[in-house]
């Protein structure tokens, strides 16, 4: 029996992940303060 819920990990680190991130400002005015890490 197959439980309900199975994450598709992949389709969602394209809408949650670091390079959903990248297509959005906030990484992009990190990177021009010259940050270390960009995320977490």
């Amino acid at each position: 029996m197959k439980r309900t819920y199975q994450p598709n990990n992949h389709r969602k680190s394209k809408k949650m992940g670091f390079f959903a991130r990248m297509e959005t400002k906030i990484i992009n005015n990190r990177r021009k303060k010259g940050r270390k890490v960009l995320s977490h």
